[in-house]
């Protein structure tokens, strides 16, 4: 029997028929409503041949049974990962057959989702593969289009998918289009975001517009991008059904750019090529001198007005303390705090070095701080910014600032903090405790590898965190007596 899925968990029936269980679920794909059914199957044990799964039509047998609430169940995470992408299949048979794989997996066949050859395994997945192609496109081949004569701005689409995938594809929109009020129509149903993402009734093809203003420009574009000496006609049918053709404002160009490609592709091989311009070797060279910073000010300045290469920083932190500072100090990276204040070493490993510092004879204000990379690099965990190390890449993309950095402050030594540090100053990765003390960074300074004072914040234990900050102290006065 049917079920409302936003009102009521699924019914399970026994009739006197066979045995049977009639579990009615809510048309389209009720991910919700097959999770609380399956558990409240597993934990009365009844097995998968037993059980008659209803979405289309009134059940045949029995009466209602009073069926407790049940625990979620602990599945593999390619089980739980498979169920959401197969639900909105449109056979049948899927909720059988998920309901199957899941009695299996509890049965004691933990693994057989890596038996690819097992029918029950190898026809789900093509089912998941099939909703990923619908999926896919769904993201690819909707458009949406004004309303005329409304006063704020909304915009309506029309898609007809395969499979039950509205609410899945959804997000998607929401998240390219968060600043639009919009709605999609399909046979089945309907969904607005208006700043509240809402699933409704279905629509009708005539609800949405036939076309806007912007798709005599796209149209445009897309012919002066035609290709037509890559006019491949099956190919462009199995990636772009004729199905969605109608929804596509680009699509009303495909037959007179088909029938124009033979002669466009053979004008282009008739056409003379023309030789490329080249720029003057001696002259790109001079220009580059010309405009490279020629001051630690000016180098700032560039690296002020550049965009992180990773996303997300809030500014560059540059390197603080006097030109011509005796001992400079390179790190990884600026953290959270430093992030937020623009400046090197004030949280809380930052906090530590100043600390080591004066106990180690070295003023500060004295020292020039810098890090190897000028952004802040980071996961967010809810509301935190959590470090997150740079890849070698991007300590690659920094090195020239840095290089350029040192150049103009001039020390006589530079302590690397840190594996990442080396890497920036030597361009190879050397583990930190086996070069530990001084070292040749092939510059015109002096070199002194030691830990980042971050390393020494992670160390579980108080007691082996004292003995490394002693160790750490005796490193920077080491430094201290090579800088003098």
């Amino acid at each position: 029997m049917k079920a409302d899925a936003q009102s009521r968990s699924p019914t399970t029936e026994e009739g006197a028929i066979r045995g049977l269980h009639v579990v009615g679920l809510a048309p389209g794909a009720d991910l919700d409503g097959f999770r609380a059914a399956v558990r409240r199957l597993i934990a009365a044990r009844i097995p998968p041949e037993t059980i008659v799964w209803q979405t289309e039509a009134p059940s045949l047998f029995g009466v209602d049974m009073d069926w407790a609430e049940a625990a979620p169940l602990r599945l593999p995470r390619a089980v739980a990962d498979l169920i959401p992408m197969v639900v909105p299949h449109r056979d049948p048979e899927r909720y059988g057959l998920l309901y199957a794989l899941i009695w299996r997996v509890l049965q004691g066949e933990r693994a057989l989702m890596e038996v690819a050859s097992d029918p029950l395994v190898h026809r789900l997945h093509r089912m998941r593969k099939a909703i990923g192609r619908d999926l896919h496109k769904m993201h690819a081949f909707l458009r949406f289009r004004r309303v005329p004569g409304e006063g704020a701005e909304r915009f309506v689409a029309w898609f007809e998918p395969d499979h039950h995938i509205l609410a899945a594809a959804a997000p998607f929109f929401v998240d390219r289009f968060r600043s639009l009020h919009w709605s999609i129509l399909t046979p089945e149903g309907s969904a607005q975001w208006d700043g509240t993402l809402t699933f409704g009734p279905p629509g009708r093809r005539e609800d949405a517009p036939d076309g806007d203003s912007f798709e005599a420009g796209w149209r445009d574009y897309y012919e002066n991008t035609f290709n037509p000496a890559r006019l491949n006609l099956d190919a462009m049918r199995a990636e772009m059904p004729r199905k969605y053709w109608r929804n596509m404002p680009e699509t009303a160009a495909i037959p007179a750019l088909v029938r124009a490609a033979s002669a466009r592709a053979q004008a282009m091989i008739e056409k003379e090529p023309t030789m490329p311009v080249k720029r003057d070797p001696v002259r790109a060279v001079a220009k580059m001198a010309q405009d490279e910073p020629d001051s630690l000010e000016a180098l700032n300045a560039v690296i002020a007005r550049s965009e992180p290469l990773v996303p997300g920083a809030t500014q560059a932190v540059l390197g603080e303390g006097p030109v011509g500072a005796r001992i400079a100090f390179v790190g990884e990276q600026p953290g959270d705090q430093e992030d937020q204040q623009g400046r090197p070493f004030v949280g809380p490993a930052g906090q530590l070095l100043s600390r080591a510092l004066e106990e180690a004879g070295i003023d500060r204000r004295e020292a020039y701080l810098t890090n190897a990379v000028k952004h802040f690099k980071f996961t967010l965990r809810g509301k935190r910014r959590i470090h997150e190390k740079p890849t070698a890449g991007e300590v690659s993309h920094y090195r020239w600032w840095l290089d350029r950095e040192l150049d103009f402050v001039g020390p006589r030594l530079v302590v690397a903090l840190g594996a990442t540090a080396v890497l920036a100053l030597t361009g190879k990765q050397i583990p930190i405790t086996r070069a530990r003390g001084p070292a040749e960074f092939g510059k015109p300074f002096q070199g002194f590898i030691t830990v980042h004072p971050s390393y020494l914040l992670r160390l579980p234990d108080e007691a082996a965190k004292d003995v490394a900050y002693r160790a750490f102290v005796e490193d920077l006065r080491r430094a201290n007596a090579l800088a003098a």
